[in-house]
């Protein structure tokens, strides 16, 4: 088992920057893909970014292309999500998963979640 958390969420205004990080617990972290996804009030869970083992194929979903930016660093069990131009529509709770099969965007295939970190962009 493994377990994530998350930090680096915050209030930032519109335009700005953050990034998250999510720490694992354990010495297997190489061997789970990792993936970001958030939930805004009101709204469903929606996917935003993943990772494969090694950190050579990432994964992104369309809303977030070109400003987010996830890495990761199995030597310090750690994955990023690097935020970038933040929009207020990025306001959400952020979640990181982990999972030995999972490939990409898919939740259902995610088993183990953190508690999240909170994301507030103002206009």
């Amino acid at each position: 088992q493994v377990q994530l958390v998350e930090s680096g969420g915050g209030l930032v205004q519109a335009g700005g920057s953050l990034r998250l990080s999510c720490a694992a617990s354990g010495r297997t972290f190489s061997t789970y893909a990792m993936a970001w996804f958030r939930q805004a009030p009101g709204k469903e869970r929606e996917s935003v970014a993943a990772i494969r083992r090694s950190g050579a194929i990432t994964y992104y979903a369309d809303s977030v292309k070109g400003r987010f930016t996830i890495s990761r660093d199995n030597a310090k069990n750690t994955v990023y999500l690097q935020i970038n131009s933040l929009k207020p529509e990025d306001t959400a709770v952020y979640y990181c998963a982990a999972d030995q099969v999972a490939v990409g965007l898919n939740a259902e295939e995610y088993d183990y979640w953190g508690q999240g970190t909170q994301v507030t962009v103002s206009s």
